[in-house]
């Protein structure tokens, strides 16, 4: 089992940044891709980012592709999004989500933290 713990939400207004972390714990070896999802009000749930696990290959979300950034700290066993430019279209529940090595599929989620942009 892998537990996943997300932080960084808040409020923040159009134009600004905002960092989310989401750290793992349990079985970390068995991580074979880490990601961030989205939910916005009465919307569907949104792919953001993905970055895998043992090397540097990363996928973004047509939406936030040139504004936001995934990046991981093994050490720390967290990854983190950076989110820049943002816009109140980006208002959204934020999710970190782990794909094992085994199934390839996101199987463990976090609990999600809110992101509220002004305008």
């Amino acid at each position: 089992q892998v537990q996943l713990v997300e932080s960084g939400g808040g409020l923040v207004q159009a134009g600004g940044s905002r960092r989310l972390s989401c750290a793992a714990s349990g079985r970390t070896s068995s991580i074979h891709t880490m990601g961030w999802f989205r939910r916005g009000p009465g919307k569907e749930r949104e792919f953001v980012a993905s970055i895998s696990w043992s090397g540097s290959r990363t996928y973004y979300g047509d939406s936030v592709k040139g504004r936001f950034t995934i990046s991981r700290d093994n050490a720390k066993n967290t990854v983190y999004l950076q989110m820049n430019s943002l816009k109140p279209e980006d208002t959204a529940v934020y999710y970190c989500a782990a794909a094992s090595t085994s199934t390839r599929s996101y199987d463990y989620w976090g609990q999600g933290t809110q992101v509220t942009v002004s305008s």
